[in-house]
């Protein structure tokens, strides 16, 4: 397996440990009566970590599919290079680095990671049209 696909893989962990952290942090929040509920009446905003983890989630859920699409893209034209494997280091490590950033609260640092998240993305998309 390339390393392409095997940070793919540990990238569908990391999504899991996003939505294990961030609805255990809801749970706290409002209580598990709530998460045990049907969920169907209107509930306040998640606020300090738990809105963090939950804003976390999302963010990694938004760019989530990019990043499995440009990987499985290279991986089915049969393009691994030096571009694919550094878009995939640095997006799965920027994505390591940015929820703990993210839940910790610390905005400068966070957005920079973010877009070393997103040079991964956009380096592997490069790398399926260079010849």
């Amino acid at each position: 397996m390339t390393i392409e696909l095997t940070l793919l893989a540990f990238s569908v962990g990391l999504g899991f440990v996003h939505i294990v952290v961030a609805s255990h942090s809801a749970s706290l929040q409002r209580g598990y009566r709530w998460s045990a509920s049907s969920r169907d009446e209107p509930v306040e905003l998640l606020h300090g970590v738990a809105g963090r983890l939950d804003r976390a989630l999302r963010n990694f859920l938004e760019t989530f599919p990019l990043f499995a699409a440009v990987v499985l893209a290279a991986d089915a034209s049969g393009r691994h290079n030096a571009l694919t494997e550094w878009g995939a280091q640095l997006y799965f490590w920027g994505r390591v680095a940015y929820l703990p950033l993210y839940a910790a609260g610390i905005p400068l640092v966070r957005s920079l990671v973010w877009n070393v998240a997103a040079v991964g993305i956009l380096l592997s998309l490069v790398a399926l049209f260079w010849d």
